[in-house]
């Protein structure tokens, strides 16, 4: 019977994969099994389908109820009646399956320390949504296929959209293939590397390391731009290293084109591979992080509790710093996980700006002003002193999630900023807000304080 329920269920899977895209399928539908079929009279069946998690359950049971009844109605000649459980046969082979790439294959500690990569941040735990379909199906063929799939492979987004995440899979699945000439890096490092070698009269050996490599990993790539030495070493770098088959992956704030500075030469070979946009995570797609990185933490979070954090919180980096502070109030306090206690970090009873007010940008820029006590033209000036750079960035944070302004329109009131560096701000303010319960009161008082001017001036 169990043998006749697994050739059944891979007859469905076989069918749903090609319906679906190879994120979709890996992420849901391929950790679920038949676990047992009743007959219900002479014409119908209780067929109980398994799932590794909650969520997965949910995600199955909500978008491919239908189709998979309508397969297994096919496959029967009888109605099928379908009951999903978070619950699976062969618990030691889900939980195998589960893991991280590595662990089953023989890579050890030390290769993954010497290629810099985090054990953590595999497929397997990457969540796939609308937003980053593609980019992790194209993700998932580069490991497969090292210098031929697509390369360079150059990844592109926002701030905190899992764009590093996906090339440490990259580089993991490849350790776990067999290749160990793999090496992550950000382009700040391999600035660093190149001076290094230049004033220590090294740069054979700095060039050594990167143009023996199979897989060169090497994050925020728009960093080298405006830099010519590095970009000149980078350009020979990626001649040497794509010319004897070895793969390149790049991330970056934005495409190829946009990036300023950059020499041509560079910009045509970053163009000249598979470009994908990762965008920003929709509402599913956060609540499936958050399930994730609560599950690398040893905790169960309710899919109930998840939904409510993803509802008010948008930056996958800030769903984590949330996971953190709730993490630390639990032990702190000794109290369980509910809704009441998220909802109190969420700060949800929190007074917000009366719509019925004109505030104006000007009046923002003027309170941060007099509250930090910076001048409005060191704000919209370039100096990056904690003292002047952190007011700014709360400023930008305050003009982009409160005033609802466009990224561009912010970063031209503040001294005419490009709009990746307010997205930064604004993440980074998020971010400081919810791990730093302080910090949040102060935002709180900059708003009352702001509501009240605004009331006195109309």
């Amino acid at each position: 019977m169990e043998k006749n329920l697994e050739v059944t269920w891979k007859s469905v899977l076989a069918a749903l994969k090609l319906s679906v895209s190879e994120g979709i399928y890996s992420t849901y539908l391929k950790p679920t099994e038949l676990l047992s079929v009743t007959e219900v009279g002479d014409k119908k069946l209780i067929c109980e389908v398994g799932c590794t998690s909650a969520y997965v359950k949910d995600t199955v049971e909500k978008r491919y109820w239908g189709q998979i009844s309508q397969l297994l109605t096919n496959l029967t000649d009888k109605d099928c009646e379908l009951v999903f459980r978070v619950q699976s046969r062969n618990v030691g082979e889900t939980e195998k399956d589960a893991g991280p790439l590595f662990e089953e294959k023989t890579v050890t500690a030390e290769m993954i320390r010497l290629a810099k990569l985090k054990p953590f941040l595999t497929f397997d735990n990457y969540a796939v949504g609308t937003s980053n379909q593609m980019a992790y199906a194209a993700a998932s063929a580069v490991s497969k296929n090292l210098g031929h799939a697509y390369n360079p492979f150059f990844i592109y987004g926002g701030v905190g959209v899992g764009k590093t995440h996906l090339m440490h899979a990259i580089g993991l699945t490849a350790l776990s293939n067999g290749e160990d000439r793999i090496l992550f890096c950000t382009s700040e490092e391999f600035t660093n590397d190149l001076v290094e070698g230049i004033r220590n009269k090294s740069t054979d050996r700095v060039r050594a390391k990167y143009r023996k490599l199979k897989l060169l990993l090497i994050d925020d790539i728009q960093f080298i731009a405006g830099r010519v030495q590095v970009q000149e070493e980078f350009f020979h770098t990626f001649n040497s290293l794509t010319g004897q088959g070895g793969q390149i992956v790049m991330t970056s704030d934005r495409p190829p084109g946009e990036i300023s500075k950059l020499e041509e030469r560079l910009r045509s070979r970053f163009g000249a591979g598979m470009i994908v946009d990762v965008g920003a995570a929709d509402f599913e797609l956060r609540t499936a992080v958050l399930l994730i990185k609560a599950k690398q933490k040893e905790f169960e979070m309710p899919i109930e509790i998840a939904r409510l954090v993803a509802e008010h919180i948008e930056g996958l980096r800030e769903l984590e710093g949330f996971l953190v502070r709730l993490e630390s109030e639990m032990s702190l306090r000794q109290i369980p996980l509910s809704p009441q206690l998220v909802e109190r970090l969420l700060n949800l009873s929190r007074p917000s700006f009366n719509q019925s007010k004109i505030i104006t940008p000007t009046e923002v820029i003027g309170l941060v002003s007099s509250y930090y006590g910076v001048g409005v033209q060191q704000l919209k000036g370039d100096r990056r002193t904690r003292t002047i750079a952190w007011p700014r960035q709360i400023l930008m944070h305050l003009l982009r999630t409160d005033l609802k302004l466009p990224l561009d329109e912010v970063g031209r009131l503040i001294g005419g900023r490009d709009h990746t560096t307010v997205m930064h701000a604004d993440a980074k303010v998020k971010t400081e807000a919810l791990q730093n319960p302080n910090f949040q009161s102060q935002l709180s008082d900059i708003r009352n304080r702001l509501l009240t001017t605004s009331g006195q001036a109309g």
